[in-house]
């Protein structure tokens, strides 16, 4: 019969001693010093404790086992003759009169060492994920997730928000990502959809009569990973405020999240209410982003006017600069720097240097040297900067200049305050855009957003008054050190307006009645003004982790070909299961 445990492996003192005690766990590792003498680490959820084997049965127990089997030691305490002060027990040690095995690793070599996991192959790692949980610096990213969460939840609540939870099995909707689509096998033919956010049924609420919600929300996209976003599925803190506006949702994430980052953050300081508020146009123009981050004071500058001094790739397109005061960068450095921004960006970026004599050196110099005095007036340039070009289409340009201000931002010294959390909201995304493969306006960020000049801009737009590129709409994305948490938007709940805004885009009342009924209908029933957003969980806390992958604090993650190697997913399943759902699978022509 098992005994229960008296103690974890992370609470017996000095105090404790000549204790009988009974601790259970992993057996860790042993290190044997003579014939019937040995150390044995053993390992719980709470931390580890030394346990010393002095007798011939004892270690013929120990002998007979793999590492990481696991085991229930009963003892006395003692204080220990060596002690460790880096470990909460290290003034202690267990000498052992009975040790039972509880579950036995049946594996002579492990896949890898469980305290150094992170040193090995990823494919590895996911496939024996169980394993690497066990390496405490992979659990406590799982910690830190769980108290974020029960932190996010307890804020809220105190704001006045319900947790409510919406439908999982829902309808297929276009909202910017595929869908992953499950067969109704009551339905031959048709599908639901997992949602790839909550939003229609969030907006229902509102006009249900609900006034604030709120839910920790799964979300599902079939899009590609990358390091800050996992394949397959994903969590949101997911809210939205009934007879709200942008400056109202804006309040309630300043007061939630600042104190979060602060006592859960690898960095103590994080921005405080009121966060910056940078519009989109100016992000791109400063910044070269829409999604900056503030701890790097490098900024983007124009420099079109110099897209006639002779240097090919700047003919005829915009040029941006940005300028790295008293810059120590080798030329090999800068070359495997600009080489990864055109990795990046997929646009080439030039440089020259500013030397002692205040002459332009390195780079694109000789294209620059007649225009020197120009070029050092218009950037206000001294011996030692660095000055780093882009060029291309508008978009192009600036884009490529942001991939290298953030480069630069980190690899030169004093221009990057890295230990913080800078926070900053993007407002006025322009509401339509040029699709590139089709060629025609379309929705830009959400097509649930309320215009900025609502009903009267659209008509105005119709009537051919004002360009539709240049309205904007209450859309907003919170960012935090260059990484966009949430983007959210003060909702289009007016009917009128929300027809309007598609016939622009070649959708008339009949297309968005029927694709979207729910929420159509219940807007002609009389809707409240709302407003939400949805911070990324796992963004949040791969942050706070200060983790470059998403996978690092996601328990059982996906690899990037969205496969679940661990579970074996997605698999083939049988042929009797297919036909109840009236699947046929047809070869696909190569």
């Amino acid at each position: 019969m098992f005994q229960s445990r008296t103690h974890t492996c992370n609470e017996l003192r000095l105090a404790d001693a000549g204790k009988q005690v009974t601790i259970v766990g992993w057996m860790e590792n042993v290190r044997e010093v003579g014939a019937n003498f040995a150390f044995v680490v053993v390992r719980d959820f709470y931390g580890t404790t030394q346990v010393v084997v002095e007798t011939e049965d004892m270690m013929k127990r120990v002998k007979a086992l793999n590492k990481e089997s696991t085991i229930s030691v009963t003892g006395i305490v003692r204080e220990r003759a060596s002690k460790n002060p880096k470990l909460p027990t290290g003034e202690i040690e267990v000498v052992p009169s009975d040790i039972t095995v509880l579950g036995r690793c049946r594996y002579n070599e492990l896949p890898f060492e469980i305290n150094r996991s992170r040193d090995a192959d990823e494919t590895l790692r996911l496939k024996y994920r169980y394993l690497d949980l066990r390496n405490p610096a992979v659990k406590n990213n799982i910690i830190l997730r769980c108290n974020v969460v029960s932190a996010l939840r307890a804020a809220m609540t105190a704001h006045d928000f319900l947790e409510i939870t919406t439908p999982i099995l829902t309808a297929s909707s276009p909202e910017g990502a595929r869908d992953y689509l499950v067969p109704a096998r009551k339905h031959p033919g048709k599908f639901y959809a997992l949602p790839q956010a909550p939003q229609q049924f969030k907006q229902l609420l509102m006009t249900s009569g609900f006034d604030r919600y709120f839910q920790i929300a799964p979300c599902f996209r079939d899009e590609d990973a990358r390091g800050d976003r996992s394949p397959g599925e994903f969590y949101q803190l997911d809210m939205e405020m009934a007879f709200a506006g942008q400056d109202d949702v804006f309040a309630i994430l300043e007061d939630v999240l600042p104190p979060i980052f602060a006592k859960y953050g690898k960095y103590s300081v994080a921005s405080s209410a009121p966060f910056r508020r940078i519009g989109f146009t100016e992000a791109m123009e400063t910044y070269g982003s829409d999604k900056p981050d503030l701890r790097i004071d490098l900024t983007v500058q124009d420099l079109s006017q110099f897209a006639d001094c002779g240097f090919e790739p700047f003919a005829g397109n915009t040029v941006k600069a940005i300028v790295v005061s008293d810059c120590k960068l080798a030329r090999k450095a800068i070359d495997k720097l600009l080489a990864e921004v055109e990795v990046q960006a997929g646009n080439k970026a030039y440089w020259v240097k500013v030397d002692e004599s205040g002459n332009l050196a390195g780079g694109i110099a000789k294209f620059l040297v007649e225009r020197k005095d120009e070029l050092v007036a218009t950037l206000g340039l001294k011996p030692g900067d660095f000055v780093g070009f882009t060029a291309g289409k508008k978009g192009a340009a600036q884009k490529t200049a942001g991939v290298l201000r953030t480069k630069l931002g980190n690899a030169c010294e004093g221009h990057m305050d890295k230990e913080r959390y800078e926070f900053c909201w993007i407002v006025d995304f322009p509401m339509y855009e040029i699709g590139e493969e089709s060629g025609q306006l379309e929705f830009c960020h959400n097509p649930f957003s309320m215009p900025n000049g609502g009903l009267e801009i659209l008509e105005k737009a119709e009537r051919g008054e004002i360009d539709p590129l240049s309205i904007t709409a209450f859309q907003y994305d919170l960012v935090c050190n260059g990484v966009e948490l949430s983007s959210g938007a003060v909702r289009n709940h007016d009917p009128e307006i929300m027809i309007k805004a598609f016939e622009l885009v070649r959708l008339g009342e009949e297309d968005v009645k029927s694709k979207f009924p729910a929420m159509y209908n219940a807007f002609c029933y009389g809707a409240p003004p709302h407003a939400g957003i949805a911070p990324g969980v796992d963004r949040m806390v791969m942050l706070l982790a200060g983790e470059d992958s998403i996978r690092e604090i996601i328990p059982f993650p996906m690899n990037k070909n969205a496969q679940d190697i661990m579970m074996g997913a997605p698999s083939t399943v049988e042929q009797k299961q297919l036909d109840e759902l009236h699947i046929a699978i047809t070869a696909r022509e190569e």
